[in-house]
């Protein structure tokens, strides 16, 4: 499972050309889900994504949560974090995970997040614009393979 992780000062989701969900400060998480991941992954990723601490504190340094800051999460479904341009400009996905997988998996990681953070989320498998606001900016890559 691969997380790509922005903290924002806003997120602005629209789905099939409607508007769909928005969030203030906070994370803007895309979620990759690769074709052998389990419940252990997104149990690995939803803690790592709650217990990020990238936002300053009274020092300037990057101390608090986003509990600490009452932030929001959107979390979005991306199965092109598992293209593979190995050899070829043109990427494959087979490492992504099928939906027939991969939607119950985002769907857990989803409730595991709400249960600790306001989260939104954007809509499975369709065509989706994303406006965000990057703050710092500061991006955070977080991948299960590499734990």
């Amino acid at each position: 499972m691969r997380a790509v992780i922005q903290v924002v000062k806003y997120a602005r989701l629209t789905a099939n050309g409607e508007p769909y969900s928005n969030i203030d400060k906070g994370f803007l998480v895309l979620l990759g889900i690769k074709n052998t991941d389990t419940q252990k992954e997104a149990d690995y990723i939803a803690n790592k994504i709650l217990k990020l601490r990238v936002f300053a504190d009274q020092n300037d340094k990057l101390n608090l949560s986003l509990k600490d800051v009452d932030g929001q999460i959107m979390c979005v479904s991306n199965f092109t974090l598992y293209g593979n341009t190995k050899g070829t400009n043109r990427p494959d996905f087979i490492s992504a995970g099928k939906p027939d997988m991969s939607k119950p998996l985002y769907e857990y990681v989803v409730n595991l997040l709400q249960k600790e953070i306001p989260t939104k989320t954007g809509v499975f498998g369709a065509d989706m614009q994303i406006e965000s606001c990057a703050d710092g900016p500061c991006t955070i890559i977080i991948d299960t393979d590499n734990v």
